[in-house]
């Protein structure tokens, strides 16, 4: 789904849609209704062009009334060449009748609009380590005079390839992917939106500029400072097919298991989530002593499962987890982490993305941000 305006009223919890000079909507709850926005019960006013066009009509409706592409609608309504001028004259002419607007007749140009694609599974609606990243987007975004819009892609959406609207009906003129995407839906994304970003993942084999942590380098740390604590026997939580961080993280826990010796149990490395989200972990009946989970959520339901099975951590198990986000904080007890600099990756992502957006031939950028060990309670030294 969207976050914008519509016919039917909807909940943004958290995080603002947009941020920048006008409104500022940080830290409160949104509510969308009939093309009005109401603000903590106040309602306001909001450009809707940025969100869509006069009457819902798209680029799409326009390409399938003239029987044509949506890029050629684009060029036509944007007077770039490619177009004939008969053809360029009978868009212009149906768009105007449709009661199309362009983006352009709007205050916010649409090149000054990033889009903001992620999955469903990755939208906590109770708050989320992606809901602090896109809020730290936002914030860099603004700086730089750009304004953010969100959109979540079901899983069906995913699937069928559906891609988002944003994208589709020319609302932005880039793309943020946060939280990973298939590589059939990246690649396709890609063919819709070249000015395409891939933060906080990458995939093998697509040329595309991403901007993630060092996963490799953080499960590494996570599991060499469980070695420090004289542990030996380690597992892994993390569905390692689910993202590239998820991998990483368990390949610089693999290194790390195998530069001290230590032995990695397939036993011990345990599935945490599948397509729709967190799953219950499926324990052994033997454990091991200490566990490295690919996220601070993780390692907060392992904690939980563990407390239901009688176990106490640390004392009886240590855990660790990554990001070091909220949920970090606020377990009982903390947890100890990798810090994930978000704010560096959003100034970075911004960075990367308007390079992209000047020099559209230029070649991809990776980036990778370091993070930082966090000690905190949920991990001891063993017995």
């Amino acid at each position: 789904m969207i976050f914008s305006c519509g016919t039917e009223s909807t909940s943004v919890p958290l995080f603002a849609l947009f941020s920048g000079k006008r409104p500022n909507f940080a830290a409160v709850t949104l509510q969308f209704r009939k093309n009005v926005l109401y603000l903590n019960g106040k309602e306001e006013f909001i450009q809707q062009e940025v969100i869509t066009t006069a009457k819902g009509v798209t680029l799409g409706d326009i390409a399938k009334a003239c029987d044509t592409s949506i890029v050629t609608v684009s060029k036509a309504l944007t007077d770039k060449k490619g177009v004939s001028d008969e053809l360029r004259k009978k868009i212009k002419s149906l768009a105007e009748e449709m009661g199309y607007v362009s983006s352009r007749a709007a205050n916010i140009r649409n090149n000054h609009i990033v889009g903001v694609v992620i999955p469903e599974r990755f939208m906590n609606p109770n708050g989320s380590f992606y809901w602090a990243l896109y809020n730290d987007l936002v914030k860099k975004f603004s700086e730089k005079g750009y304004y953010c819009l969100i959109e979540q892609i079901s899983e069906e959406e995913e699937d069928k390839l559906v891609m988002p609207k944003l994208v589709m009906d020319g609302t932005a003129s880039s793309v943020v992917s946060l939280g990973q995407l298939s590589r059939e839906y990246a690649a396709e994304l890609v063919r819709n939106m070249p000015n395409l970003l891939l933060l906080d993942y990458y995939i093998h084999g697509l040329e595309l500029d991403s901007v993630t942590t060092d996963g490799y380098g953080g499960g590494y740390e996570l599991t060499s400072y469980l070695c420090d604590l004289g542990h030996t026997e380690i597992g892994y939580i993390g569905t390692m097919k689910a993202t590239s961080s998820i991998f990483d993280r368990y390949m610089g826990y693999m290194k790390a298991m195998i530069d001290n010796g230590l032995e990695v149990r397939k036993e011990w490395t345990l599935d945490d989530r599948d397509r729709r989200g967190f799953i219950r972990i499926a324990f052994p009946e033997k454990l091991p002593t200490a566990f490295v989970c690919n996220c601070d959520e993780a390692a907060f339901h392992t904690i939980r499962q563990l407390e239901e099975m009688g176990l106490k951590v640390p004392e009886d198990i240590s855990v660790v987890g990554y990001d070091n986000y909220l949920i970090s904080e606020v377990s009982k007890p903390s947890i100890t982490t990798i810090n994930v600099n978000s704010d560096k990756m959003a100034a970075e992502a911004v960075r990367v993305l308007l390079r992209r957006l000047e020099s559209p031939d230029s070649d991809k950028v990776v980036v990778k941000i370091s993070g930082e060990l966090i000690i905190k309670e949920s991990a001891k030294k063993n017995k």
